[in-house]
């Protein structure tokens, strides 16, 4: 057997050797003790840390080190606060908090026993991040309790639901919450969009019933599970959890800083939500409603009721007034009027008080919903329609006031054109159920002095208001020949037609139901543009080429086999291409997008945002595919609104070349194609939008220059345009950089060291007013400096011959502005600035529109709109009246303020030039004169000769008003004697 068996080697071992262990043990990955970055903070978490590790951890995720903020969304912070709140909260929570016995019905709470540790958690938990995970972590928990119920042994989650209602209540206590939350938000987000967007999210967990169903719902499954008596928690209760999101909405709005729009815009979200939650949801929680505004004090219900009614005219119904010649055009959109008229009926329930406001509301002279749509006015009116007496007591303060003579002229005609049409709605609800008082009322002093005093005015606007109101009326109460009629043109248009039939529109009550989201209600069709006269046709513009017909020709075989033996010798192709000169492959663009063609790609390339091709095609081709298509079908007036809005709110994301004036161009493209609606959508985006400072002067810019187009001046404005190819030197290379990096190789020459002007080129509308005044006040100082120069009999005159005085007199150009521009341009720009100054008050701070350079600039827009419409514009003297009382309210945002100042002195020199009539200057505004003239004698007074550049220009400028103004006085003292003895 031994031979069996042969070795192969033999080796020998010392006995001194230790042999150690036969198996080695391999040491265990051991998570770092002090986290250094977010993922080994993540490590630390996952591997149950000590509780030292863990305060230090949660201490490094709090300070935001290293530019990591675990607040904001990322997919890192996410899995960083699901760890915290499915592992590390259950493990440690006992150690942060501890119950205490308190002496009440209401169960044990607990008290943290290391303050600073727990606010250490809950402050890396306080984002929407963190809130719904707790919130998901909840509703996991509640569905395995329910499940564990069928289960013989199943696992008791009690324990883990009690800790996370106790978390979540940690979370929200106080009544800063909102607050925390708010700026937390700020914080980690950097945009507007972002910040809204988040806050949406997290308002629709607090006021959208998330936090409180959820947390009602384990509390519930906690207590069946249990068989003693556990904690309340306030989260829970609908009582308590309502006042918690009241106070924390009070503590926040106290809290925000006035000048921040982005904020209070979406604090008026959390109004929007508690009336859609409360109100248009389930029915019975509109008695909780009811009892809430009874809480209220009277001043805090009307303000209540104006917030309500201006977010059912936002949110529910059009703001675009419709005048078109149809009898039945108030049955399109009747449901959704009804729904919102049965939603402020609600709010006026059972209270006369808060009915008194709303009959306030439609008689006050800034009231009524000015600027909006008329629907808001015919669901207010149909909420009282039931009370006969509340809809007399319209229909008499109406008349009262719509007849007055100060309110005639003072008045915006925004605002009188509102005021008609709730005296004609009131007045066709007041016939319909008592008409014996209806012609009692009619043969009253005060119905009498409404077409008179209205007829007397010089403003066509409130002649035309008056005469329709009349008309209306008095088809109501006379019959036969002894109807009122004003057989004149302005009474046949469709504008006339549609007020008279306001005394016919009746709308009801209805179920409050149809404003819920999803509701087919809400889809109804809006209401048509508005047609004014011939000026809602779209402006005929010369446009490039005119299609005559499109014809498909097919070629044969035979003609494809000629044009192949046509002895014609192809082109070789290229070695090599300009495109493929650089040495990176990826550096070169294979599928660069074509210039579109349609509108609809115009869209479609604005929105694409993430595309520098798209972006800069689209900004280059927007202004002459506009034109094009403005006559071409209704491509431009199907997508005015969306366009317009996508270019005002474009952003130069890539450092486009001439960025601002190809964004210009092309909104003065969509307003030069539909300049009736146009004009309005752009003076309501610029009081109403939420845009910054440069988008609302852009805005301006493009009334402006857009207006001075349409007057006929498009010629005299070329050179303030900006996009023309640039000349380039010889020497320089042909390809240049960017503007932002070229100015940091080239050396500009010193600049002037005032701190009034602003950085960068003059805008075009400081350009034109600057030239234009310039215009007015050399024909001036050419006749003074005439009169200095001795007798005019010592003068030699010198004669030129008819042909050359005929060739250097100026052509009479077509102005088209002088249709639209009171109802499209200047009314909605005054009207709205009233209302805006009501609403925000006169300070910079909380009213956008009074920072000193967009204040000059709306200035300087509305003087060069009066200056383009020509002196025999119709409403001339309306536009007069409104613009020199606006001026004159202006006089003290003028201290301190030169640009201000300068653009007050251009608007009163515009009035004055433009204004030729001065006798009838006289007659209607002598008091404003008198005023004029003090202000700007002691405007030049303060400014010393010698000064800077601006204050020559003021004085300049306020030697020229009063130049003018003297010229004026001394001519017609007599008519001025009244006026001066009272002044």
């Amino acid at each position: 057997m031994e031979g069996l068996l042969t070795p192969v080697s033999t080796s020998y071992k010392r006995a001194e050797e230790d042999p150690g262990d036969a198996l080695v043990e391999v040491p265990k990955q051991v998570a770092p003790s002090q986290a250094t970055t977010p993922t080994e903070a993540l490590e630390v978490l996952r591997n149950e840390p000590e509780y030292a590790t863990l305060v230090s951890t949660l201490s490094y995720l709090d300070n935001n080190e290293e530019g990591f903020d675990l607040t904001s969304p990322s997919p890192l912070a996410a899995q960083i606060v699901h760890t915290l709140v499915s592992d590390v909260v259950p493990n440690y929570w006992s150690i942060l908090y501890e119950p205490r016995k308190v002496k009440s019905s209401e169960g044990a709470a607990r008290r943290p026993k290391s303050p600073a540790e727990l606010e250490l958690l809950l402050s890396c938990l306080r984002s929407v991040t963190g809130l719904n995970a707790v919130l998901l972590q909840l509703k996991q928990q509640v569905q395995e309790a329910k499940a564990s119920k069928k289960e013989i042994g199943g696992r008791n989650v009690e324990e883990i639901l009690a800790i996370l209602l106790q978390l979540l209540q940690a979370l929200l206590q106080g009544t800063k919450t909102a607050s925390k939350f708010w700026t937390q938000i700020c914080k980690a987000c950097d945009t507007a969009p972002k910040q809204k967007a988040v806050w949406n999210e997290l308002l629709n967990a607090f006021g959208g019933g998330k936090i409180l169903g959820i947390s009602a719902e384990a509390e519930d499954v906690i207590n069946d599970l249990s068989k003693t008596f556990q904690e309340r928690h306030w989260i829970a209760d609908g009582k308590q959890y309502g006042l918690w999101l009241s106070q924390n909405i009070s503590s926040w709005a106290k809290s925000l800083n006035p000048k921040s729009d982005n904020g209070w815009s979406n604090c008026e979200s959390i109004v929007k939500e508690l009336l859609i939650s409360l109100v248009l949801g389930d029915v019975k929680y509109q008695v909780h409603f009811e009892k809430l505004l009874g809480s209220l004090s009277n001043i805090e219900q009307r303000n209540v009721l104006y917030a309500i009614l201006k977010l059912l005219s936002t949110e529910y119904l059009s703001a675009v007034v419709t005048t078109e010649d149809n009898p039945t055009w108030y049955q399109s959109d009747a449901s959704v009027v009804s729904a919102v008229a049965g939603s402020i009926a609600l709010f006026i329930a059972k209270s006369e008080t808060r009915k008194g406001h709303l009959v306030s509301w439609l008689t006050s002279s800034s009231g009524a919903g000015a600027g909006e749509g008329i629907a808001i006015r015919r669901a207010a009116l149909a909420a009282i329609s039931a009370s006969i007496s509340d809809v007399e007591s319209v229909l008499d303060k109406s008349l009262q006031q719509f007849g007055d003579k100060l309110y005639i002229k003072h008045t915006p005609t925004l605002q009188q054109e509102v005021h008609a049409q709730v005296l004609l709605l009131a007045a066709g609800y007041v016939h319909r159920t008592a008409p014996l008082r209806l012609t009692m009322m009619m043969r009253s002093g005060s119905h009498l002095s409404v077409v008179s005093n209205r007829l007397a005015t010089s403003s066509a606007r409130a002649r035309f208001l008056g005469m329709a109101v009349g008309e209306a009326l008095s088809s109501l109460v006379d019959k036969g020949d002894k109807r009122m009629e004003f057989k004149v043109d302005d009474m046949a248009t469709a504008e006339a037609k549609w007020f008279r039939s306001l005394v016919n529109v009746m709308d009801t009550i209805g179920p409050i139901q149809l404003l819920n989201p999803g509701s087919s209600a809400r889809g109804s069709e809006p209401a048509k543009p508005r047609a004014h006269k011939s000026a809602s046709q779209p402006m005929q513009r010369p446009t490039g080429s005119k299609i005559i017909a499109i014809e498909e020709i097919e070629d044969s075989e035979e003609e494809e086999q000629d044009s192949d033996d046509d002895g014609l010798v192809p082109y070789a192709k290229p070695d090599s291409d300009v495109e493929d000169s650089d040495e990176d492959a990826t550096l070169v663009t294979r599928n660069k997008p074509t210039a579109p063609v349609y509108i609809r790609d115009l869209i479609t390339y604005l929105r694409d945002t993430d595309n520098y091709d798209r972006q800069k095609l689209a900004l280059s081709t927007a202004a002459p595919l506009i034109r094009r298509k403005a006559n071409f079908g209704t491509e431009v007036s199907s997508h005015a609104e969306e366009l317009a809005g996508l270019l005002v709110g474009l952003q130069d994301k890539y450092e486009i070349e001439n960025f601002q004036d190809l964004r210009i161009q092309g909104m003065i493209a969509i307003l030069i194609a539909l300049p009736l609606k146009m004009g309005r959508w752009f003076s309501k985006t610029f009081f109403d939008g939420d845009y910054s400072l440069s988008q609302r002067a852009s805005v301006l810019t493009t009334l402006g220059i857009g207006a001075r187009e349409l007057g006929g001046f498009d010629a005299e404005d070329e050179a303030l345009s900006t996009s023309k190819p640039l000349p380039t030197s010889s020497s320089f290379p042909t390809k240049t950089l960017p503007p932002s990096m070229h100015k940091l190789y080239v050396n500009d020459p010193p600049q002037s060291s005032s701190p009034k002007i602003p950085k960068g080129p003059p805008s075009p509308l400081d350009s034109l007013s600057t030239q234009l005044s310039n215009t007015m006040i050399a024909p001036m100082a050419a006749s003074l400096a005439d009169k200095l120069t001795g007798p005019s009999i010592l003068k030699i005159r010198t004669f030129s011959s008819r042909m050359a005085v005929e060739k250097k007199r100026k052509k009479p150009i077509a102005n088209s502005l002088a249709k639209v521009v009171a109802d499209g341009f200047f009314f909605p720009l005054t009207g709205r600035f009233f209302i805006y100054l009501k609403a925000y008050g006169s300070s910079s701070g909380s009213n956008v529109i009074f920072q000193p350079y967009l204040l000059s600039l709306y200035i300087k827009t509305l003087s060069l709109l009066l200056h383009a419409s020509g002196p025999n514009t119709l409403s001339l003297l309306q536009m007069t009246s409104e613009f020199w009382d606006l001026l004159l309210s202006l006089r003290t945002q003028s201290i301190g303020d030169i640009m201000i100042m300068e653009a007050l002195l251009f608007g009163f020199m515009t009035i004055l030039e433009l204004n030729e009539d001065k006798r009838r200057l006289v007659e209607a505004h002598g008091r404003q004169m008198l005023e004029t003239q003090e202000w700007v004698e002691g405007v030049f007074g303060r400014m010393g000769s010698g000064g800077s550049e601006e204050d020559e220009r003021v004085r300049m400028l306020s030697a020229g008003v009063l130049v003018r103004i003297r010229e004026v006085v001394d001519r017609y003292q007599a008519l001025l004697m009244g006026d001066l003895a009272s002044f």
